[in-house]
């Protein structure tokens, strides 16, 4: 059987060493949830937010087999956790990802020259409720509130700044997911809208918002393209790592 833990203290010594924010938001029960076998001693756990996992501990198949539905980023602990990804979820691609440093010391006045250099007939807005709602209304921009449970945690909890031309969002960074000391930053931008320099400008006014309120504003990159646009920010590489991305709809095996 597997439960949902809500006293987290008694998985904590299993995510030592892993250092992304977004288990830092289960474990502080900020947001997200952590998963289980057991709940008196726990060997094994499963910590998800958004569409993003983490497995520790002792491989499980019935933690695994219980994953969410719908598309998933399953990262495995080790190899061992991978060779049971693999057997229980044949079609799930492996890949890589790349995080990167959480100590970066930001150039506060080089992140305000990017914004200054937002083209003309375009403006920044921070996310407020009208904002959500049509962040929602579009596959570009829904993951820019989507893993919070509400609105109103959103509006309370998240952070996010968007790029509009014509009242239409264009581009924007904002929390993909949110604990005690900081977010975590989702960004993007429609195609049509590319190469126009509007993902620096968001994601420096995201980030500027954070320094304001002292909070820290944390980086996971998919691809090179992001570990490039974060370097231009101020952050620093620092190591790939395996995941497993899986649609839903796919068959798991028992």
């Amino acid at each position: 059987m597997v439960y949902e833990i809500k006293a987290t203290e008694k998985v904590k010594v299993l995510f030592d060493g892993w250092e992304e924010t977004m288990i830092r938001s289960c474990l502080q029960n900020v947001m997200g949830k952590i998963y289980v076998t057991d709940l008196e001693i726990p060997k094994s756990a499963f910590a998800y937010v958004g569409c993003f996992g983490v497995f520790v501990g002792e491989p499980d198949r019935e933690l695994v087999m219980n994953k969410p539905d719908g598309f998933v980023i399953l990262t495995p602990q080790d190899e061992a956790w991978a060779k049971l990804i693999e057997e229980c979820v044949p079609s799930a691609k492996r890949t890589v990802r790349y995080a990167i440093k959480k100590d970066t010391k930001f150039d506060v006045e080089a992140l305000k020259g990017e914004i200054r250099k937002l083209p003309a007939g375009y403006e920044i807005r921070q996310i407020d409720s009208a904002l959500y709602d049509q962040c929602l209304k579009s596959p570009v921009t829904v993951d820019f509130v989507s893993s919070f449970e509400n609105k109103e945690q959103f509006l309370k909890m998240g952070r996010g700044m968007v790029i509009m031309k014509d009242e239409e969002i264009v581009s924007g960074a904002s929390s993909f997911a949110r604990y005690q000391e900081g977010i975590e930053i989702e960004v993007d931008t429609v195609e049509a809208e590319r190469r126009k320099h509007l993902a620096t400008i968001a994601c420096s006014a995201l980030i500027l918002k954070c320094l304001e309120e002292g909070l820290y504003p944390s980086w996971d990159a998919q691809n090179m393209n992001s570990v490039r646009l974060a370097e231009k920010l101020g952050y620093e590489f620092d190591h790939e790592y395996v995941v497993y991305e899986f649609m839903g709809s796919d068959p798991i095996k028992g």
